[in-house]
């Protein structure tokens, strides 16, 4: 008799080749500052900038932040109309169909192959490797080293044509990565300078910086439909969010959610008018009128509220449930588990528990959406889950897995993060 195990094994194989095949097709963390919050005091940042010739050291400038372009497709009814099944860019023609996933406490990249499920490669990064950000342009995924409480944070490009990384480059606190909607800049966010760098998005040079004070911890973010502003997480203090002019580069201001917590990830519903915001203290998700910046809702999902998913055909959100509210040091084998969101009623239709116990953290779904790739945050494993069952496989990985994504992806161009795709 076929065991669960191998049923599942076949579901998830079976999609990855698909993966494959469309990867060829181009159709026209406790305590606040117990992770990555503190920066050396009364130290001028500075970024190490190769030349032809030397090594220079330049000084931080604020100058006027490129401008971003509204999109007049973003104001259509499905934001997410361009990231279904068949939507592959020919930008990513010819990419290897992998799953890449940072190892924050062994500073490597872990390289799944999908259609066997086991890693095939693994490789040295810089220090504390976050998450894997596809470019703006889909030609490039760039991995955030942000080195913890140091001054060593550097950025690591892969091909994803070969799957091979090149040379590290220098940024200062790169705990996540965003791009500008027209793909003028990348936004590097430093979580621990409490700032946005807007820098050249191949170069890595640095352009200007958007200060973000009164957001502790800032981390994660989603773009408005029409691209004017975006609204970033702000992880410490008394957890809330800050609200990002765009256009003209400055905070339009903060909102403190209705219960203190510790704000994770967030996403922009599917009509372009709520956000949804995962808090890992109160484990659930708030719900926020993106126009009016105020808080209209609350979803329970599970223990440790902290990433998002959205679904291949943009009905659903996934949401991980770490199992834990520890930021770092949680306990392996912990009652992690997936809940599932219908957008359009804002309601759980499903509850996906781990078997055995895990820790999903952060991930994406396969070009085909039959896949929920998500790492093991405490567990030194990789989940892949059959998004029609909930069934799931565990693959072992490095130390303490992040930001993980899933390669290649429909969509006309990335927003950043783990592959939030417009």
């Amino acid at each position: 008799m076929t065991s669960i195990f191998e049923r599942l094994l076949t579901s998830c194989v079976s999609g990855a080749f698909l993966l494959m095949l469309s990867a060829g097709v181009a159709d026209a963390d406790d305590m606040p500052c117990m992770k990555d919050c503190a920066a050396p005091s009364n130290q001028a940042k500075t970024d190490t900038l190769p030349t032809a010739d030397k090594v220079v050291q330049k000084k931080v400038v604020q100058d006027k932040p490129i401008a971003a372009k509204a999109d007049p497709a973003a104001a259509t009814v499905n934001i997410y109309s361009h990231t279904t099944a068949g939507h592959l860019n020919p930008a990513v023609t010819g990419a290897l169909a992998r799953v890449y996933v940072p190892n924050r406490s062994s500073n490597s990249v872990s390289v799944i192959d999908p259609a066997t499920m086991k890693e095939v490669d693994r490789f040295k990064v810089g220090s504390k490797p976050q998450h894997i950000i596809p470019s703006w342009d889909l030609k490039t995924l760039w991995v955030a080293n942000n080195a913890s409480r140091t001054n060593n944070g550097s950025v690591t490009p892969i091909d994803p044509l070969t799957g091979k990384p090149g040379k590290a480059i220098k940024v200062a606190d790169p705990y996540n990565m965003y791009f500008m909607p027209d793909g003028s800049s990348a936004i590097v966010v430093d979580e621990a300078l409490k700032e946005l760098d807007l820098r050249d998005p191949q170069t890595m040079k640095l352009k200007s910086v958007i200060k973000t004070p009164t957001c502790h911890g800032i981390n994660h973010a989603d773009f408005a439909a029409d691209n004017s502003y975006a609204i970033f997480t702000c992880e410490y203090g008394k957890g809330g969010l800050a609200k990002i002019d765009l256009v003209n580069g400055k905070v339009l201001g903060n909102l403190m959610l209705s219960k203190m917590g510790m704000p994770q990830d967030i996403r922009l519903s599917p009509d372009g008018k709520v956000f949804y915001v995962a808090d890992m203290m109160n484990d659930g998700v708030f719900l926020i009128d993106g126009a009016s910046f105020t808080e209209i809702g609350f979803i329970p999902t599970g223990i440790g509220t902290h990433g998002f998913v959205v679904s291949r055909d943009g009905t659903k959100l996934y949401v991980s449930n770490r199992g834990s509210r520890k930021m770092e040091s949680g306990h392996p084998n912990g009652p992690g588990s997936v809940t599932v969101i219908d957008f359009a009623t804002r309601k759980v239709v499903a509850q996906w528990p781990i078997p055995g116990g895990g820790s999903p953290d952060m991930g994406n779904v396969s070009a085909d959406g039959r896949q929920l790739w998500l790492s093991g945050r405490f567990d030194s494993e990789v989940y892949c889950f059959d998004t029609t069952t909930g069934a799931v496989v565990k693959i072992p990985v490095g130390v303490e897995p992040h930001g993980l994504t899933v390669w290649p992806q429909p969509g006309r161009y990335s927003e950043g993060h783990t592959g939030n795709m417009r």
